[in-house]
């Protein structure tokens, strides 16, 4: 099995950096837009996709800036993260991905982020 590579993919959202936090780490936020379904026990979130149920741990949390999660399945050195990122002169608002993917997947695992992050976006009313 060949190890995951990193892939970093960055999004214009136009909101502010507290709403868009909400859905970036709130079971109900996230549940609108990255998963059909978030449950949040014990520091663990299980998100379902197709009645497939994935748990991940928070690893990391910043308020309005960062989330980062670890799937319990996973590689140890894999994660995925959601930051926000604001451009200090505009006020731009973006959110930066980092995720890892197999070598094969990693095209159509750019285009799963592209899917979710214009529906948060539609979520959003962006």
């Amino acid at each position: 099995m060949s190890e995951k590579k990193k892939i970093t993919l960055e999004y214009e959202v136009k909101s502010s950096p507290k709403i868009l936090f909400g859905f970036l780490n709130e079971p109900n936020g996230l549940a609108q837009w990255f998963a059909d379904d978030v449950v949040y026990k014990d520091n663990i979130y299980t998100f379902t996709w197709d009645g497939e149920q994935h748990k991940a741990k928070l690893i990391a949390i910043k308020e309005n800036k960062l989330v980062k999660f670890k799937f319990l399945d996973d590689e140890p050195q894999c994660y995925f993260e959601l930051e926000i990122v604001q451009d200090e002169l505009t006020n731009d608002v973006a959110l930066a991905i980092t995720d890892f993917a197999a070598e094969d997947a990693i095209e159509e695992r750019k285009l799963i982020w592209d899917n979710q992050i214009q529906y948060l976006i539609s979520v959003l009313g962006a």
